[in-house]
């Protein structure tokens, strides 16, 4: 991020959350990246990323490997490789990784289909939604039933596991050779940025824990489901939270 007021207050928010920040790049030629959402349909936000800004500029750095090489998960987006810099510093901490997850977030202009590919022979989960499978499979010629993609995406790349998200729909877990389903969660949507991320980290979390995928899927779409409730990216919540959301 950069040396800026936003710098700094984003420094703060994620200290405030227990975060360690020690290993945030300061920059002192790009500004802190944003974004601008339009949230007039609060079901599909639309986004208008800026560039270019720090985060397009992350260097490659001893400290990273071995960070990156002791975590458990390593998680990256296609967004970070929409830059030179940083797709080459993320295609080398890939290589220290010990498990790789792939969120795809396919934001136009800001990625190709080669540096999509790329990515995804690289991962061992990758995260995406059914808008942006839709758009894959287009470009191998594939049909979009989940029962055959899902396993033929993982086939095409190596990948332990594909999830799907399905906004409302709930969302798709195929792993172990095995097609998993959870039902959308519902409840009134105030906007649903951030629902992506909660609904990942709620994955993510069972996946560690060595949770059972239906569960862990049903947790991970009310985690997404909960957050849509409530304004803006990043609401307090916690287990018990989706707990009560599940029991409804």
């Amino acid at each position: 991020m950069g040396h800026d007021e936003l710098g700094a207050e984003l420094l703060g928010f994620a200290a405030a959350k227990g975060l360690r920040t020690g290993f945030v790049q300061r920059s002192s030629t790009h500004a802190t990246g944003v974004v601008q959402a339009n949230v007039n349909n609060a079901h599909e936000v639309t986004y208008h990323i800026v560039q270019p800004v720090a985060w397009d500029y992350i260097q490659p750095d001893p400290a990273l490997d071995l960070l990156v090489s002791q975590a458990e998960l390593f998680v990256f987006g296609s967004l970070a490789a929409r830059s030179p810099v940083s797709r080459e510093t993320l295609h080398r901490l890939l290589g220290q990784a010990r498990f790789r997850v792939f969120d795809v977030n396919l934001r136009p202009p800001h990625y190709t289909r080669a540096g999509v590919e790329y990515l995804l022979g690289k991962a061992d989960l990758v995260k995406l939604n059914h808008h942006e499978l839709t758009e894959i499979m287009d470009w191998f010629g594939q049909p979009t039933e989940y029962s055959v993609v899902l396993p033929w995406l993982a086939e095409r790349f190596g990948l332990q596991a594909v999830c799907v998200t399905c906004g409302a729909d709930g969302a798709l877990l195929w792993t172990n050779g095995s097609l998993h389903r959870a039902p959308g969660v519902p409840v009134n949507v105030q906007d649903t940025i951030g629902s992506g991320d909660a609904f990942l980290a709620a994955l993510l979390q069972g996946w560690l824990a060595g949770q059972q995928p239906e569960a862990n899927l049903r947790f991970a779409c009310a985690s997404g489901a909960l957050v849509a409730t409530r304004a803006g990216a990043t609401p307090t919540f916690t287990a018990a939270d989706v707990a009560q959301l599940l029991a409804k």
